[in-house]
């Protein structure tokens, strides 16, 4: 089982999670929530890179192996 397939089926959209900056853009950050595993967090307040935060699952996409994230 792959590294999302894992994430998806233990997580699901409310979960609350802890994960570390991986890369920061203009608009957010890719937030690292498990080894491998991104999600997007968008806000105004970004984050600098490495620092940890807690985030909640706003949207899980299984399709196209995304999530979103909001400040939990």
């Amino acid at each position: 089982m792959s590294q999302w397939q894992e994430f998806v089926a233990a997580h699901s959209e409310g979960g609350v999670l802890d994960g570390v900056v991986a890369r920061v853009l203009p608009f957010g950050a890719f937030v690292e929530v498990a080894p491998g595993v991104h999600g997007l967090l968008v806000t105004d307040r970004v984050p600098l890179q490495g620092s940890r935060v807690t985030v909640r699952i706003e949207a899980i996409d299984v399709e196209r192996r995304r999530f979103s994230l909001v400040r939990a």
